[in-house]
């Protein structure tokens, strides 16, 4: 195959992400060993984050190597990146989402194809999609097949005036045929829980990744770390997690897990972690502030207004953060609230939001209230999209090591 591997392989991977927003996933695959040469983002406001993140080096490495390039995506050309280790990226997931407005593939916001582009034009050794699970949607079931096997032969390109669903037959007799082109790659998907893997939040995602047919190492998506039968058994077997937190007991058990715990009674889950709790992951935070002060450098700062209404009653603080939201204006309504014991709720600052989104303290967001919420809304979690990310470095120079 005619693709050169690039002079730098043995020492550090080098990467490229469209849609990069808040910086949560570029974030994960700096950490994971990847040098970016081409962050691309439209949003002003996630531009800035990024761009103030970088100047002020927040995370060793990353003012040196992070190339951010503001602007329309689809003017961007990807051929200068060719044989780059990996293009990455979450196409703008408002067509597919439940809290959208579900146009699919009919509607112009959908980005998938300029991922599939810049697969083509760059041809990476390896590729992470990321988007949200309404994606796996019935209604969208032949659309996820015909991305799929995009993805799988990038150059079997859309003729002029030819529908995607001719498009899609075209590409399934590829598929089955004899004859398959140079550049292919081998790509599995999976939905995957990040409260499974240590997020402070039940968000759920689909990845699909790839290695182009010539990366001959093997791999698979990594297994669950944590779990709600250990976060439960801690909870309301052993009575530890209230020791740990230093709080009494609670004398009523949540209904809905009663045939849980009786189940866990007779069984510990040695082998799992406990999914991690909003209290977890927000107790040592200080009080946010009212005013400006102090909680404005933070980005921990009180935002009124919050009330719950039905289907939006918050989070209570004892389990996993419900996913976070972006909405058409920023929060919508109770999804990003705290429920306190007592009945009262109010929103999470912007701060707690990046912990349930597990960006690191020092990672500032630049933007009015709703816009930073909006970027942390639609941001994959930085802890979750990592778990992915080494896993695929780590097969990359497996192969290199031959």
């Amino acid at each position: 195959m005619a693709i050169a591997l690039p002079s730098d392989t043995r020492n550090l991977l080098r990467s490229v992400e469209l849609f990069t927003g808040a910086g949560g996933l570029a974030i994960a695959t700096h950490h994971s060993g990847f040098r970016h040469r081409g962050l691309f983002e439209w949003n002003e406001n996630a531009c800035a984050t990024l761009k103030e993140n970088a100047a002020n080096a927040v995370i060793r490495g990353i003012k040196s190597s992070w190339n951010i390039r503001e602007g329309d995506v689809s003017q961007a050309s990807f051929a200068k990146f060719e044989g780059i280790d990996l293009v990455a990226g979450g196409p703008p997931c408002q067509p597919f989402s439940i809290g959208g407005k579900h146009r699919g593939m009919e509607d112009k916001r959908d980005m998938i194809p300029h991922f599939i582009r810049a697969v083509r034009e760059a041809k990476p050794r390896a590729f992470i999609m990321e988007n949200v699970k309404g994606l796996t949607r019935q209604a969208f079931q032949n659309y996820l097949s015909y991305t799929e096997l995009q993805l799988t032969y990038p150059t079997v390109t859309r003729k002029r005036k030819e529908s995607w669903s001719d498009h899609l037959s075209r590409l399934e007799r590829t598929h089955t045929g004899k004859s398959r082109p140079e550049i292919r790659y081998n790509i599995v998907r999976r939905v995957l829980n990040s409260a499974n893997f240590g997020v402070a939040q039940t968000r759920e995602r689909i990845f699909i990744v790839g290695f182009r047919s010539d990366v001959t190492s093997q791999w698979n998506f990594p297994e669950p770390t944590h779990s709600l039968d250990r976060l439960l058994f801690d909870q309301w077997i052993t009575g530890e997690y209230w020791d740990r937190h230093q709080i009494r007991r609670p004398e009523q058990q949540p209904s809905r897990f009663y045939g849980r715990i009786r189940k866990l009674a007779n069984w510990m889950p040695i082998d799992e972690r406990p999914w991690v709790t909003l209290r977890d992951k927000i107790a040592d935070l200080p009080e946010p502030t009212i005013g400006l002060e102090m909680g404005d450098s933070f980005n921990h700062r009180i935002q009124p207004g919050a009330r719950s209404y039905k289907g939006h009653t918050g989070s209570p603080l004892d389990l996993p953060s419900k996913t976070l939201k972006a909405g058409d204006h920023g929060v919508p309504g109770g999804e990003n609230m705290i429920a306190f014991e007592d009945g009262s709720v109010r929103y999470l600052t912007v701060r707690e939001a990046a912990r349930v989104q597990s960006f690191p303290d020092e990672w500032r967001f630049e933007g009015a209230w709703s816009e930073v919420m909006r970027q942390l809304g639609n941001a994959v979690p930085v802890d979750l999209a990592r778990v992915v990310a080494s896993s695929v470095a780590k097969s990359l120079r497996e192969h290199d090591r031959g």
